[in-house]
C-alpha cells in the first residue's frame, strides 16, 4: 500500500458558548480547523484533523498547520500510511519541530491503516479496554454563578468531569474571583466526579498560592498547567499538596520524562495535536503509564475527527490512569462527519463514551460540510 495523493480541507468551527475565555484575556469565536485526508493507491481513504485554539495559546496556529503539511506532503507520497513509525521519521527529517502540523497526517495514516486491516484504531494502538471513558466538560471562565450553571447543564446530560478554566486579571477580582468560580463550580459536586481547575499556563507563582489558600481545603480537584514555565511549576509544585497536572509543558516523550526525574507532576493532558498525533500519544501514554502518572486525553478543540482520535487513545488506556477525556464536539457548533455506531452517543452509558467497532477512526467525514481541498499532492 502507498500514498498517492493528499489532500487538505479548511473549515470554520464557531464555538457553541458565544466566546470562550482563557486565562491572560484570551478569547475565541471560533477556531480554523484543518482536515487531511489520505488517498492510498487501494482507494482506502483516511482522516485526520488539527486545530489549534489561536496563536496566542501555544506555539501553534491554523496557518501554520497547513504551511507544514505543505513542507511535509510531498516527501510523503509514495510511502506506505501504515508504517506509522516511519511516516513520523519522514515527516521529522522534513521538518522539525510544528508537531500541530505532523498531527492531521499522522492521525489519517492510524485512520487508513485500521481501514486496511479492518480493525478499529484502538485495536492497533494496544487493545480496547472494558469500561467506557468518562467525558469532561471544558467550563470557559466568566461569572461564577453562571459557571456554576454550566456544570450544572453538563451534569444534567451526564458528564463525571468538568474542566473549570480560571486565571483573571487582578483588576477584576484575581485569585479572589477565581478562588469564586471554584467554589461556585463544586459546589455540588457529587461522588465520581472529577474537576480539573485549568489556568492553561496564565499564572503566576503567587496567584496560584493566594487562589489555593482562598479557596481552602474542603474542595477536591486537582490543578492543571498553573503556571506558563517549567521554573515556575517547579516552584509551585513543592509549595502545595493539591496534585497538578501538567499541559501545555507536557508536549513530547523528553518533557514528560524530565517532570517524571524532577518529581513536578502528579498526571499529564495530552492534547493529541499538541503532542504529535496518536503515535507519539501512543509512546508518551506508556511512559506515563509505567511512572504511574494520571492521564486526560484531550485536545484543543475540534471535530468529529478529532473527537474520534480521543475516543480511540483514552479507550487503550486502564481506567486506573485514566481521569477523562474532553468532548470537543460540543465546544463547536459545527459537526464535520457522523460516526457509524451509537456507541459513541454520551447519552447511552451516562457520562461515558466507547470507542466504534467500525474499522479506522469509525468517522465518515461530511465532504458538503467541509468544501472542496484548498491544497493538494499528487503522486
Amino acid at each position: 500500500m502507498r500514498i498517492v495523493a493528499i489532500d487538505v480541507f479548511q473549515v470554520d468551527l464557531p464555538y457553541s458558548g458565544g466566546t470562550y475565555m482563557l486565562s491572560g484575556g484570551r478569547s475565541y469565536d471560533s477556531f480554523d480547523a484543518t482536515l487531511v485526508r489520505i488517498t492510498a493507491n487501494s482507494g482506502l481513504q483516511g482522516w485526520g484533523e488539527s486545530t489549534p485554539f489561536g496563536a496566542n495559546y501555544i506555539a501553534a496556529h491554523a496557518a501554520g498547520v497547513r504551511a507544514g503539511i505543505g513542507e511535509m506532503a510531498p516527501r510523503l507520497l509514495g510511502a506506505d500510511p501504515r508504517m506509522v513509525d516511519r511516516i513520523n521519521q519522514t515527516m521529522d527529517e522534513t521538518l522539525v519541530g510544528h508537531l500541530h502540523a505532523k498531527t492531521a497526517i499522522d492521525v489519517a495514516c492510524w485512520d487508513l491503516f485500521g481501514k486496511s486491516v479492518d480493525m478499529p484504531v484502538c485495536d492497533l494502538l494496544g487493545g480496547r479496554t472494558s469500561d467506557p471513558v468518562p467525558l469532561i466538560s471544558s467550563i470557559h471562565a466568566g461569572d461564577p454563578d453562571d459557571m456554576k450553571q454550566r456544570v450544572d447543564g453538563f451534569r444534567a446530560q451526564g458528564y463525571r468531569g468538568h474542566s473549570v478554566k480560571v486565571g483573571a486579571f487582578e483588576a477584576e477580582g484575581g485569585p479572589r474571583l477565581d478562588a469564586q468560580r471554584i467554589r461556585a463550580s463544586l459546589s455540588d459536586s457529587r461522588a465520581g466526579e472529577y474537576f480539573i481547575v485549568d489556568a492553561n499556563g496564565g499564572l503566576t507563582v503567587e496567584h496560584a498560592l493566594r487562589l489555593l489558600r482562598l479557596v481552602g481545603d474542603d474542595l477536591d480537584f486537582v490543578l492543571e498547567a498553573p503556571c506558563s514555565t517549567w521554573t515556575e511549576t517547579v516552584s509551585l509544585a513543592r509549595r502545595t499538596d493539591v496534585p497538578i497536572i501538567v499541559d501545555e509543558l507536557a508536549t513530547d516523550e523528553a518533557s514528560i520524562l524530565r517532570l517524571i526525574a524532577d518529581g513536578v507532576g502528579d498526571g499529564i493532558g495530552l492534547k493529541i495535536s499538541k503532542n504529535g498525533g496518536l503515535t507519539r500519544c501512543r509512546r508518551q501514554r506508556d511512559i506515563a503509564t509505567a511512572a504511574g502518572l494520571t492521564m486526560s486525553v484531550q485536545d484543543t478543540v475540534g471535530s468529529e475527527v478529532s473527537f474520534a482520535a480521543i475516543v480511540h487513545l483514552a479507550q487503550t488506556i486502564d481506567a486506573k490512569f485514566l481521569r477523562c477525556a474532553l468532548d470537543v464536539r460540543q465546544m463547536v457548533s459545527t459537526s464535520t462527519g457522523r460516526f457509524h455506531s451509537d456507541e459513541v452517543d454520551i447519552e447511552l452509558t451516562n457520562g461515558g463514551v466507547t470507542a466504534p467497532t467500525s474499522p479506522g477512526l469509525g468517522v465518515t467525514v461530511d465532504t458538503d460540510v467541509v468544501g472542496d481541498p484548498v491544497a493538494s499532492w499528487r503522486s
